[in-house]
């Protein structure tokens, strides 16, 4: 379930569903930017999916040194903050170090820790400082079980406002697997569970110098994650994944979005799954 600050306080509607944070991996353009959110919007209006538009304004984490990474800080904030304006919704975005929070906290309502930096005390407790949300990514290398001191770093600030993402586990190299059970296992913290089906679907740094992914495998693993109730689902889409300047190999294209959420709607408003 949901917890009530979301629909209190950030005015989001229909607390019946699963939330949807959704949108490009990172901002490369206003023009793709306000295209999939202007369209993310819309489908879950329709459908009456809360909705949390996404999407990085750095990459800090690339694999190569090669990899696009921002049209530049400033300018990728100032297109987050005019699309939070224009289509009046909440925003997520990452942050790496304790230094990026300020700024991001004056656009962003959700603070994202990445996978890679999900057991770093000084950065959870600050974004914790922060009074955003705080999405944790559990680690590739972190069992789900883990998370509860993770988030415990966030709360001890005083800060509740808090979710866990699993985004899937490392398994051998340049490869992920989602083991189910651990969902069930974080939501006994008592926070928010998101499925990230866009990650962990991913290769990680499988195709010679950046990462690539199975999406074919988006679909029924956010299918399972659903009939095993979890609370939301972080997915990340593009108009053109191909054409994407990064994750390009694990996005769901745009114009399947609404399909995919008709189903997983489905899935979790029966009352056999709860």
């Amino acid at each position: 379930m949901l917890p009530e600050y979301l629909f209190n306080e950030y005015n989001l509607k229909h607390p019946e569903n699963f939330l949807l944070i959704s949108g490009p991996c990172v901002v490369e353009s206003k023009s793709v930017v306000f295209k999939t959110c202007e369209a993310l919007k819309e489908i879950t209006n329709k459908l009456n999916i809360p909705f949390i538009f996404k999407s990085s304004y750095i990459k800090a984490n690339r694999t190569s040194a090669d990899s696009f990474r921002t049209m530049g800080i400033e300018e990728s904030l100032r297109i987050l903050s005019d699309a939070k304006k224009e289509f009046e919704t909440l925003i997520l975005t990452d942050v790496h170090s304790e230094s990026e929070i300020p700024d991001a906290a004056e656009v962003a309502d959700v603070l994202q820790i990445p996978a890679f930096l999900s057991r770093q005390t000084e950065l959870l407790e600050s974004a914790g400082r922060s009074g955003k949300i705080v999405n944790i990514k559990k680690g590739q290398f972190l069992a789900p079980e883990d998370m509860e001191y993770q988030a415990k770093k966030v709360s001890s600030t005083g800060n509740k406002k808090i979710f866990l993402t699993e985004r899937g586990s490392s398994f051998g190299y340049h490869n992920l697997v989602v083991d189910m059970r651990g969902l069930v296992i974080m939501s006994k913290t008592g926070y928010p569970v998101i499925f990230d089906a866009t990650h962990s679907v991913q290769m990680p740094s499988g195709e010679k110098g950046v990462s690539g992914g199975s999406p074919e495998f988006i679909t029924p693993l956010a299918r399972a994650a659903a009939a095993a109730g979890v609370d939301g689902f972080f997915i990340e889409t593009h108009p053109e994944p191909s054409k994407a300047l990064s994750d390009a190999s694990s996005m769901m294209k745009l114009d399947r979005m609404e399909s995919l959420l008709k189903q997983l709607s489905e899935i979790h408003l029966l009352k056999t799954v709860k």
